[in-house]
């Protein structure tokens, strides 16, 4: 069977992969570089930032001089990139990739560089497009892109929204010597995680001197300048850089969906739980579907619509997405949310335990943080959300328990290795 992915990202080129091994063949078509936008201008470079930023509080901390590169640092961000890439190139050895923008002729004929391509089934996983607010001078601003490709220092940068990407930078620019201000215009910041670890993380940044304005309307972006509205009054910051980062677009311009059959909204294309499209032999998967934008989700989701394909079934829980922040210190979460448990009706305890109280934590010197767990009437857990160093590791330990279904009688038979973290989740474990 003849399978044709349109998109390099993570969801694309993994589902090729797996694809090649159930024995299809396979054609990968990619506009950008392998790797997508998670490899080449999202996940990997900023975790790489992010890393060089840790280093630089750790000697802080320890009460080092520390003089920032941001040369050196965007020098290896592009080292990484390569080295990541390369090795996505050689595992596709076994695929057919074509580098260019793919657009439909009709349901089984997709045309790139003039030269059209047939297959039996189709996977769309074309990613998203930085998005931008419909204010005068939002042009002027620099996406998540332009912020890695950044050889000089800015002294000032104001960030145009508090979610994952714009707190990320925020954090990383801090840590480089910026004067950081985040503007966001819900109540609170990461408005998706739960209030408790967003009012947390939002005091702690502020400690470290990021200026964080909620309840911020932006109205106009001139020279640097950038004026909000704030409970009926203006209000203006003026910074070197201005990042726009409030989210992201589905890219579907271009791709000449209507000629395949495929409906789709401003919100993405539309699919099924098996990810297929309203046209037969036609699915979607990733960010290109409006949903949980994400590139292990976008893995799965290819998991899920090449069972598809070959008539199997599995137990992937999309329900059960972790999600991560890598400020400093991380946020991590899976599952509900408390405020999600009330819109429910669900009745639950909120179970804490704090990093200041773990011993390895306060050797380390990273006693900001904690832990909260959300369990529900019939003792499982309904939500995890962890706050501190290494949360984006230690979150994994609840997802695993959520996918069985193990209910907090049963976690608490889990003995812990002494002196580590995971002993922060074993103390809100047993905090009840």
């Amino acid at each position: 069977m003849r399978l044709l992915i349109i998109g390099g990202g993570p969801g694309g080129y993994e589902t090729a992969l797996e694809a090649v091994e159930c024995g299809f063949e396979v054609t990968l078509i990619t506009e950008g570089p392998l790797g997508g936008t998670c490899l080449n201008e999202g996940c990997i470079p900023t975790k790489t930032l992010c890393h060089y930023a840790e280093l630089i509080e750790r000697n802080r901390r320890a009460g080092l001089d520390v003089k920032p590169d941001l040369t050196q640092a965007m020098t290896r961000k592009q080292a990484v990139v390569e080295q990541l890439r390369g090795g996505v190139e050689m595992l596709l050895k076994k695929v057919q990739v074509i580098y260019g923008k793919a657009r439909f002729k009709d349901p089984r004929t997709v045309i790139c560089n003039d030269t059209e391509y047939s297959a039996d089934k189709i996977i769309i996983a074309a990613g998203s497009v930085s998005g931008s607010l419909p204010v005068p001078g939002a042009g002027s601003c620099l996406t998540s892109k332009e912020m890695l490709e950044l050889t000089d220092l800015p002294k000032s940068l104001c960030v145009i929204g508090g979610g994952v990407i714009g707190l990320e930078f925020a954090s990383i620019f801090r840590s480089f010597g910026c004067e950081v201000t985040v503007l966001e215009f819900c109540p609170n910041i990461l408005p998706r995680f739960d209030s408790d670890l967003a009012k947390r993380l939002r005091q702690t940044l502020s400690k470290r001197g990021i200026n964080i304005e909620v309840q911020a309307e932006v109205t106009g972006i001139n020279d640097g300048r950038v004026t909000y509205i704030k409970k009926e009054k203006e209000f203006t910051v003026s910074a070197d850089k201005v990042l726009m980062a409030v989210g992201r677009l589905p890219n579907v311009e271009g791709l000449n969906l209507e000629a395949a059959g495929v409906k789709y909204t401003r919100h993405g294309i539309t699919v099924n739980g098996k990810f297929e499209t309203s046209a037969p032999d036609i699915l979607a998967i990733g960010d290109v579907t409006g949903g949980t934008m994400l590139a292990h989700a976008a893995i799965f989701q290819g998991c899920r619509a090449l069972n598809a394909i070959c008539g199997k079934s599995d137990n992937i829980r999309f329900d059960l997405i972790p999600a991560a922040v890598f400020t400093m210190p991380e946020v991590a979460s899976v599952g509900l949310t408390e405020e999600q448990c009330k819109e429910r009706g669900l009745q639950v305890r909120c179970l804490k335990s704090f990093y200041r109280a773990n011993g390895k934590a306060v050797s380390m010197d990273e006693t900001d943080g904690y832990c909260k767990l959300i369990v529900g009437e019939d003792g499982k857990i309904e939500g995890a959300h962890i706050m501190g160093a290494h949360a984006s590791d230690l979150i994994h330990e609840f997802v695993t328990a959520m996918n069985v279904g193990a209910t907090l009688e049963d976690v608490k038979a889990v003995i812990h290795a002494h002196p580590t973290l995971s002993e922060v989740l074993q103390s809100a474990i047993h905090s009840s």
